[in-house]
């Protein structure tokens, strides 16, 4: 540890005023700051944090008694042309799990394990979690 009573080497310098020069306008603080922000060595992790904190939700699987239910009432819709809402299980492109979405409208044909609906979308039957009765328009 250093003795109080000896001289700090910048001592002699420490208290003069702040050199402002006439030849060079002052940068402007942003661009200072700038300067000193730190470094992006790992470009893309805060888009990687974000991504792996994002929730999924797990697919689940109808019981057969269930099933059955959810094919009769496919066939019911589809013989009666009427509004539905349907909930089904759409995959998550990036990570396992995915998300229940509902879609609503006429069912226009049920074959080949796949529900087309009135305006194009296909759902595939095995990723149908419920299906009911929408309110007429």
């Amino acid at each position: 540890m250093k003795n109080h009573t000896e001289k700090w080497p910048y001592e002699d310098i420490v208290d003069l005023p702040h050199h402002v020069s006439k030849k060079h306008p002052q940068m402007p603080m942003i661009k200072r700051a700038a300067q000193f922000a730190p470094f992006a060595a790992l470009t893309g992790y805060e888009d990687a944090v974000e991504e792996t904190a994002r929730l999924t939700e797990e697919k689940v699987e109808l019981e057969d008694s269930a099933a059955d239910e959810l094919n009769r009432k496919i066939h019911e819709a589809v013989r009666s042309g009427g509004r539905v809402t349907i909930t089904y299980f759409v995959p998550d492109k990036k990570k396992s799990g995915g998300a229940y979405v509902k879609a609503a409208g006429r069912i226009k044909k049920a074959e080949m394990g796949r529900i087309v609906m009135g305006d194009g979308l296909s759902i595939l039957a095995g990723s149908i979690r419920e299906i009911e009765a929408a309110d007429s328009e």
